[in-house]
């Protein structure tokens, strides 16, 4: 089991969605499945075609960049965070 941190500009998308979540999966892509299970649509916001995470999305596995080959240790900490840009 894992536990996934989300961005508030992701949750709020999505009302009454925890920032954190406990989520079970061997791999990246498998806990993102597995979240879209208690948040339906949320895997769309994150994966797109290919699959491959979105451009603008980033995941980390324990501090570490990540893609959804990436294999999630057990009490392992997912985050899920947006690109920023500006100037």
């Amino acid at each position: 089991m894992a536990t996934v941190m989300l961005p508030g500009s992701l949750i709020a998308l999505f009302p009454g969605t925890a920032r954190r979540q406990d989520v079970p999966g061997e791999t990246v892509g498998a806990v993102l499945t597995e979240l879209d299970r208690s948040v339906p649509g949320m895997r769309d916001r994150l994966v797109e075609a290919g699959p491959r995470l979105r451009p603008h999305i980033n995941v980390f596995v324990d501090g570490l960049p990540a893609d959804l080959a990436t294999v999630v240790p057990d009490g392992a900490v997912v985050h899920v965070l947006p690109a920023v840009s500006g100037g």
